[in-house]
């Protein structure tokens, strides 16, 4: 949000990337409800999911530096949402980790 609301960098163009932390959690959801064998390590369906999440959290970082490239953003601004990406992927990453284990202490039940 720094990167869009500093008066220095005034763009709203960031913001798009907000799009990218929605659907984020998408591909992760879908995989769990369609498979639900808990004692297989890896099923396809499962590595879909990551690559898919893989490609959302790289077009995620990857738009900014796009953006500060073409002069669309200063790149000030890039880096504030550079910063501002790594830290809500690490905590998407940090619920799933915490909360995804499916034992007593869950958001599932």
């Amino acid at each position: 949000m720094l990167g869009c609301a500093l008066e220095d960098y005034g763009v709203y163009w960031p913001l798009f990337v907000l799009i990218f932390h929605a659907i984020c959690p998408i591909p992760h959801f879908i995989a769990r409800r369609l498979s639900d064998d808990s004692d297989a390590t890896s099923s396809a369906c499962r590595e879909l999911a990551y690559f898919f999440t893989t490609g959302i959290v790289v077009s995620a970082f990857g738009l900014p530096v796009i953006l500060a490239r073409v002069a669309v953003i200063k790149w000030g601004a890039c880096g504030l949402v550079l910063a501002g990406n790594a830290v809500i992927f690490l905590t998407i990453l940090g619920f799933f980790l915490v909360f995804g284990r499916g034992d007593d202490f869950s958001w599932e039940q």
